[in-house]
């Protein structure tokens, strides 16, 4: 079932690694979710409707920024869909997805340096949870995003090697005579 909607050239782990991308993203959305409908997983619940509107949104953004790297294994990610307009039907260059691509890993991988300082610190000086099962379930929503940058990375890398690579010819038959 995972290879339906996947072109046939694709090796099965870059598949694999595209596909685990929106899964590590998912559980810290939905701990942000559980932050916003009031249940017990931090100190604070964000309740105003600017902060509720930054914790949806950004939560959104990473799913969908998650959801993107499928492109780079489905028909999608190397001929625009035709119900885009004015570049429908177009193939995608394989440099406008692999430069994007490994730019966002990149930028992943020090967000996660970032965000894995400043949780620690705040899980060492009890600001944001009160327990040690807030602290936990924090920790295993919040530690599978440590796999995006290498998982997205990987997947770019191998769609730039498939897309770049010189294509195979059949060898000749040779006639004797």
């Amino acid at each position: 079932m995972l290879r339906r909607n996947v072109l046939p050239d694709v090796p099965r782990w870059a598949v694999l690694t595209a596909y685990a991308v929106p899964l590590v993203t998912l559980p810290s959305g939905l701990w942000r979710i559980a932050l916003v409908i009031g249940l017990p997983v931090a100190k604070d619940p964000v309740h105003t409707g600017w902060g509720v509107a930054y914790v949806l949104t950004l939560t959104a953004v990473s799913e969908g920024l998650a959801l993107l790297t499928l492109g780079l294994v489905q028909p999608w990610g190397e001929v625009v869909p035709r119900w885009i307009p004015l570049i429908g039907g177009r193939p995608v260059r394989p440099l406008a997805a692999v430069v994007p691509a490994l730019l966002g890993a990149a930028a992943l991988f020090f967000l996660s340096i970032l965000v894995g300082i400043v949780q620690s610190n705040s899980l060492a000086s009890g600001s944001l949870t009160t327990s040690a099962t807030q602290d936990t379930v924090l920790v295993a929503c919040y530690l599978p995003l440590v796999a995006w940058a290498p998982l997205l990375a990987a997947t770019a890398i191998a769609y730039h090697r498939r897309r770049t690579a010189a294509p195979v010819r059949p060898e000749r038959v040779l006639e004797h005579h």
